[in-house]
């Protein structure tokens, strides 16, 4: 029997990224599953803060050199590569200029939230996809960890879902106590329209908040986890609406909790 494949796209990774709720289990539950016979890949951005040098960043020439489409301009995507020694898993970064070389996240040194993070995060979907493609690696789960992710399961559902690389693939989406404020920027719906989204698929998103991303997230998504111990009361009620398979928050027992969660996935 084929080893089974989880596809994890993170906003955060440490050391990468500080550690917080997000970034540890980014890091640590892809390594139990790959240490109980599951193959993985992980897809982070690449921010400016990540130290290349310090991390061993490198460029994949042969996953690099296409150009995505945002808002009408052509962007080149470049893919980079670190290897966590203590894991033995290869992390992979998307990577822009435009987008990723400024040396913060998501909001800039006076904690103002970038105005083109929703390019940012269109980039940054559609890029792991491409990505995906090109590497010819037909994940069986794509398991998604934060907001800026949370274009990835709308976007595979509804252009890629007959592609032969993703056609059996399940998607989950982690949930964490981390949000932003505010909206992303207006014209975040005919920007989506642009990539062929109809009307009707963009209501809502013409300044879109984070309860808008998560409700897009949970509804093109085959299952979710909480990520965090302790989750906003709205959003604990849209999970339970949403009646979709559920994984309470597990702290560190991932290979106890996760595994059984992924193989009640790959059996549907």
């Amino acid at each position: 029997m084929a080893k089974k494949r989880i596809l994890y796209v993170s906003q955060e990774i440490t050391p990468y990224l500080p550690a917080n709720d997000l970034s540890k289990t980014a890091r640590f539950l892809p390594q139990a599953m790959n240490e109980s016979g599951i193959e993985v890949r992980l897809f982070m951005p690449r921010f400016g803060s990540i130290n290349e040098r310090r991390h061993q960043l490198h460029e994949v020439i042969r996953l690099s050199g296409m150009n995505l489409i945002v808002n009408d301009i052509d962007q080149p995507l470049i893919i980079k590569v670190a290897s966590i020694p203590q894991a033995r898993m290869q992390v992979y970064f998307i990577d822009n200029d435009e987008y990723f070389k400024r040396k913060f996240t998501t909001v800039d040194k006076k904690e103002k939230f970038y105005e083109d993070n929703d390019e940012r995060a269109l980039f940054f979907c559609r890029g792991v996809i491409e990505s995906v493609k090109k590497l010819g690696w037909s994940p069986d789960v794509i398991h998604c960890n934060g907001w800026m992710a949370s274009f990835l399961p709308m976007y595979l559902k509804k252009f890629y879902h007959d592609d032969p690389i993703f056609e059996k693939t399940k998607v989950v989406f982690s949930f964490y106590d981390h949000s932003f404020e505010g909206t992303l920027n207006e014209g975040l719906a005919d920007k989506m329209k642009f990539d062929g989204f109809s009307d009707e698929d963009v209501a809502g998103f013409d300044a879109a908040d984070n309860k808008k991303l998560i409700e897009t997230a949970i509804k093109y998504s085959d299952a979710v986890v909480k990520g965090s111990s302790e989750l906003d009361a709205d959003l604990n009620k849209m999970i339970k609406s949403a009646k979709l398979p559920t994984l309470e928050f597990a702290d560190s027992e991932y290979k106890e909790q996760y595994k059984p969660f992924y193989e009640s996935l790959f059996e549907d």
